[in-house]
């Protein structure tokens, strides 16, 4: 039982929030829902993981981007952004109200 209840909570933290852009908001018509995940999460991962943070969705298909860091200047000085991966995950079926409310 311990080990189901690991990988259990190994799937709650692929998902890190769900990424809402004008681009994301239209896609969700098509039942696509966009969401910053782990970099080390694979595409299995983040299908398991949508289907169990949100319980009676199938998911269809899962595509993931890799999302370099950026330049960014603060004042005289200049950093960089995080690097990140980020998920397109479409959904069969009903749309998801939690995210399309957002």
């Amino acid at each position: 039982m311990s080990k189901e209840r690991t990988n259990t909570e190994k799937l709650y933290d692929v998902i890190k929030k769900p990424l809402i852009t004008e681009k994301s908001v239209a896609a969700q018509a098509e039942g696509q829902y966009t969401f910053e995940v782990r970099k080390d999460a694979t595409k299995v991962d983040i299908a398991k993981a949508v289907e169990l943070a949100f319980p009676g969705r199938k998911v269809k298909s899962v595509n993931t981007v890799y999302m370099p860091s950026h330049a960014k200047r603060m004042g005289y000085k200049f950093g960089r952004t995080d690097s990140s991966k980020k998920a397109i995950v479409t959904i069969e079926g009903d749309p998801i109200e939690e995210l399309a409310g957002a």
